[in-house]
């Protein structure tokens, strides 16, 4: 799959955050070896109650179980949103070695737009490329916090 259609299928998943009254971030996982996805997830801290009820780190939960490993080497992390410094951190725990997203967060960010966490000396480095379908991420956000206000 190339990356456009997988930012199609993470934005399927901002999607059903949005219906649910989330924040429209959609993430997935996909195994790069299997040619396929392993993880999916979208935005749930309002309807969990909780914080860390990322987009991404669902998806990041739900592969491991597919995987039963911790470890996610040969994936793409796909998001419709830059990662924030928790996820950033959740992908450096979980060896994901190739990360993209749509748009930049300008609030969250942690691969650029706040800091960039991939400066740091871990002891795992992986690959960003931002921009993709970044009209249509943004689009999501700014349609949902308009009729926010």
């Amino acid at each position: 799959m190339n990356h456009i259609s997988l930012m199609k299928k993470a934005l399927l998943q901002a999607r059903r955050a949005l219906a649910k009254d989330e924040v429209p971030i959609g993430a997935i996982i996909f195994d790069v070896t299997e040619n396929k996805i392993i993880g999916r997830g979208y935005n749930k801290k309002e309807s969990a109650n909780n914080p860390i009820a990322h987009a991404e780190i669902i998806a990041i939960q739900k592969a491991c179980k597919n995987r039963k490993n911790w470890r996610l080497p040969n994936t793409i992390l796909v998001s419709t949103v830059e990662p924030c410094a928790m996820c950033v951190g959740a992908i450096i725990q979980a060896r994901i070695p190739h990360v993209i997203f749509g748009c930049s967060d300008k609030k969250f960010g942690a691969l650029g737009s706040i800091v960039d966490l991939r400066d740091k000396k871990w002891n795992h480095k992986f690959e960003v490329e931002s921009g993709i379908l970044e009209t249509e991420c943004k689009k999501l956000l700014r349609e949902f916090f308009a009729e926010m206000r």
